[in-house]
């Protein structure tokens, strides 16, 4: 009883994690009904000015969408999210894109799929261009709900980040509802030329979770690379029991220096926050997307975040967005 009520005030303390504990900003989540139509958008990268690229993991074709999203230039809060637009590469059926990077040298967009564990390159009329990220021989064909989630590329560092959202089988067990394991992720980088460069080791927090649920994800859902060569990682876990009822995300965005040789990587917290559905808090959003926005009056920079809500499932999720200041 002790240990069930104490994980349960823990919980409860994660929405209020102390501001100076914090190195960035957190905004107010939205949603854009109007809009923003429903979905299952799992990652986003800046084109330019208002427009960017965004993944859907289930939609009737292969290929990616077109959003416009505005930022108050003082606040950094989102003013506005639509879609304008979507595009094909005219395959049936879906890799289960999971991230996304606008390549700028070649004006070409590059979604990571954990179906097939492959990072693939697409022109922007959503075309595939037959060029994809030559992986290391670690990532060696499907791994299940677990594989490649999250893609970032800068054009100031020139580097590609990607990882498997969960532990590979060769480095360890995986973290689950009740194990408490820390999961070992290998956050490995590209060149321009899409040849691997390195390899950094990264461990994600302890799980939260100690009971059996419904659905249960703990992984790093995204990375967000920096032009100072910092990288942005996103841990999320979510805990979905059988009656939906009580389900709840914490999510963590930490940085890391890819400069820094200390292994594994030292995390330093950027913001954390909570979102759950109950009787009181209907926010449940599940983040899987992070990418740098536009860079605010004041030189402070944006971030920006979308929500996969499956599609608004049972009509009951929202595509939530918001952002982090830095």
């Amino acid at each position: 009883m002790k240990k069930k009520f104490l994980s349960l005030l823990f919980l409860l303390s994660v929405a209020y994690v102390p501001l100076n504990a914090q190195i960035g900003l957190l905004n107010q989540q939205a949603y854009y009904k109007n809009s923003v139509p429903a979905g299952n958008y799992s990652g986003l990268s800046r084109i330019g000015g208002n427009r960017y690229v965004v993944v859907n993991d289930k939609p009737k074709n292969d290929g990616f969408d077109i959003f416009h999203i505005d930022i108050d230039s003082i606040t950094g809060e989102i003013a506005n999210v639509r879609r304008v637009g979507s595009l094909s590469s005219g395959r049936a059926g879906t890799r289960d894109g999971e991230g996304i990077a606008y390549f700028k040298p070649a004006n070409t967009v590059f979604i990571s799929g954990e179906t097939d564990n492959r990072v693939l390159e697409y022109d922007m009329d959503g075309q595939l261009t037959g060029r994809e990220l030559k992986l290391p021989s670690v990532i060696n064909g499907p791994l299940g709900n677990y594989g490649l989630e999250s893609l970032t590329y800068n054009a100031h560092t020139h580097r590609f980040w990607t990882t498997t959202e969960s532990t590979l089988p060769q480095d360890g067990q995986q973290a689950n509802a009740v194990n408490g394991i820390r999961n070992r992720l290998r956050l490995m980088s590209f060149d321009d030329n899409l040849n691997y460069c390195s390899t950094i080791d990264y461990i994600m927090d302890t799980p939260l979770s100690t009971r059996p649920a419904r659905i249960y994800a703990d992984g790093v859902s995204d990375l967000c690379a920096l032009d100072d060569g910092r990288l942005l990682v996103l841990e999320r876990e979510a805990w979905v029991p059988k009656a939906y009822l009580g389900a709840w995300v914490v999510n963590r965005v930490y940085c890391i220096d890819t400069k820094d040789k200390t292994r594994p990587a030292q995390k330093k917290l950027v913001a954390m926050w909570r979102t759950s559905f109950n009787l009181i808090h209907k926010d449940f959003a599940n983040y899987e997307g992070m990418c740098v926005g536009p860079v605010l009056a004041d030189g402070r920079q944006v971030i920006i975040l979308c929500a996969d809500s499956q599609n608004q499932e049972g009509r009951l999720l929202r595509d939530w967005f918001r952002t982090i200041v830095l």
